[in-house]
């Protein structure tokens, strides 16, 4: 029964942490096709116009409900630790994956 137990802990945490990965990929994508519809609704500017290079992106803070998510997700996962359903090693290693470290 443990055995069971821990393997159904272990596959909630990668689900979990497919999840928060999948949002994340979803809200840059989104973000990346923003800039690239705002781009083409520019119009072009004259060939006697000089044109400064484009500016780099400032990266992307996150956002207050990433954050609260990744917090949640932590607290489960140090739940799962303290029940003593994952190993400290499984700890580890889920952690740098929800941190993307």
């Amino acid at each position: 029964m443990p055995r069971l137990l821990r393997m159904a802990a272990r596959t909630a945490v990668v689900a979990g942490t497919a999840t928060a990965v999948s949002g994340r990929v979803q809200r840059r994508q989104g973000r990346r096709w923003a800039g690239q519809d705002a781009e083409a609704a520019e119009p072009a500017p004259a060939d006697d116009q000089a044109q400064p290079p484009p500016a780099q992106p400032i990266p992307a803070q996150r956002s207050e409900s990433s954050t609260t998510d990744t917090l949640e997700q932590l607290k489960s996962l140090g739940e799962l630790k303290a029940q003593g359903v994952l190993t400290e090693d499984e700890f580890a290693a889920e952690k740098a994956k929800i941190l993307g470290g």
